[in-house]
């Protein structure tokens, strides 16, 4: 069956959506209406509330005006995750005291560049420079750059370029010593994103515990809601640091479920640094100070986050707030001046609209936005009528009967089995 005809079929079989049958409703405010025209582009923030408790992929979404569904687009500003591949470093070797190398960028606007540089206990000074050719070509000066392992005094360590963004063709390294040739293994490069990415509060916590060296955040995050990065807000003290952080996700099912629908425990791990000093005569002045959430699909089931930092033999970070955030989804509409709007969700039985809006969705620079008011229940609302078959509902009773059918037929056949036979002559 071709993509059109499936499309079709799922149309004839699809669940039209009707206002009493959403669980939940809240009001849309327009912020900023638009007094120029009929009509304005206006987006929304989707807060974890709406994942909380609506269906799995946002598919039971609608906006309503009037009584009409007004179309929509989501805008994610989840940031795409770029495969890193690691550019292999040319004419590595040594010039005056330095070691030098070049190396061929990817196509497209880059920033951050990520050297593999083994060895601990270095600091050591970058001159960066870039050109479109990687002879006779003009190299312009992209800047020096501090570049640090300081295992030995517990402050981590980085090895990350902060560039301004470019896009030339060829990079040209030159690095002081300690460091050698055969220390560098090559870079990856970060792309620069279209927009940077914003992040909205999934939950914030200020307290935690403390047990022997380690200090422990939990929560608890319902089904649905996407978690993107955790975000780390420490007091002004101490001035240095460097911790180790671990983050484990349990989940934790509320329901009946079966065993393939419970997702395994995931975990990941990260790193705390702020350093502001100068050492050895370099400057570093390096904060990291949010970590990147494990992957994770909870779509049936709650899930208990452990965050665990570990202090080593230092005392524990005094934390002003520890924050779960997931990545800005907006969704945008063309509102009417004027008019009012309802945002329903909340029917499981619905599928993802398709709507032309959608398809032909532009962002526009300017627009409109609008805010979500408290959540309430529908006060229309009704169970939807169960629509599957007698023998989807009542699976124990089409059991039950095959049970009874074949013990009906064995017992015939055992009776038939012990009747005696005549001989016949």
């Amino acid at each position: 069956m071709n993509t059109r005809g499936s499309l079709l079929l799922l149309a004839m079989f699809a669940v039209a959506p009707e206002m009493q049958y959403f669980q939940y409703q809240r009001p849309v405010t327009l912020t900023q209406p638009s007094a120029n025209a009929a009509s304005h582009q206006t987006c929304l923030v989707l807060d974890a509330t709406v994942f909380a408790h609506a269906a799995p992929g946002h598919e039971d979404l609608r906006l309503y005006s009037s009584g009409t569904e007004t179309p929509y687009a989501i805008r994610s500003a989840v940031p795409v995750e770029d495969k890193k591949q690691t550019i292999a470093p040319l004419n590595l070797g040594s010039r005056n005291g330095q070691t030098i190398f070049d190396a061929a960028m990817p196509d497209g606007h880059f920033s951050d560049v990520h050297l593999d540089v083994s060895g601990e206990n270095f600091i050591a000074t970058v001159q960066v420079s870039g050109s479109q050719a990687q002879t006779g070509s003009p190299e312009t000066k992209l800047g020096s750059y501090t570049i640090f392992d300081l295992t030995n005094q517990k402050l981590g360590r980085s090895t990350i370029l902060h560039l301004p963004e470019s896009d030339f063709r060829y990079l040209h390294f030159a690095i002081a010593a300690p460091v050698t040739p055969q220390q560098i293994g090559g870079l990856t490069v970060d792309r620069v994103p279209q927009s940077k990415p914003r992040y909205v509060t999934v939950a914030e916590a200020s307290q935690v515990v403390q047990k022997d060296h380690s200090t422990s955040i939990q929560f608890t995050v319902p089904a649905n809601v996407p978690v993107d990065q955790i975000e780390f807000i420490p007091g002004a003290q101490p001035a240095n640091f460097s911790r180790d952080v671990t983050v484990k996700v349990v989940p934790v099912a509320t329901r009946a479920v079966s065993e393939d629908e419970v997702p395994q425990p995931v975990e990941t791990s990260g790193n705390l640094l702020r350093l502001h000093a100068k050492q050895q005569g370099h400057r570093i002045d390096e904060e990291h100070l949010a970590v990147d959430a494990p992957w994770q699909n909870f779509a049936t089931t709650n899930s208990l986050w452990t965050i665990t930092i570990d202090n080593g033999d230092d005392p524990p970070l005094p934390l002003t707030s520890v924050r779960l955030e997931m990545a800005e989804r907006d969704l945008c509409f063309d509102s009417t001046l004027g008019a009012s709007y309802t945002f329903f969700y909340g029917d499981p039985a619905l599928s993802t609209p398709r709507y032309d809006f959608a398809k032909l969705f532009i962002p526009e620079a300017d627009a409109a936005q609008a805010t979500l008011g408290p959540e309430t229940m529908n006060p229309q609302y009704r169970a939807r009528p169960d629509g599957r078959a007698f023998s989807e509902k009542h699976p124990a009773l089409l059991w039950a009967a095959l049970v009874l059918v074949v013990g009906v037929l064995g017992f015939v056949a055992l009776r038939t089995a012990r009747q005696p036979t005549t001989d016949q002559q």
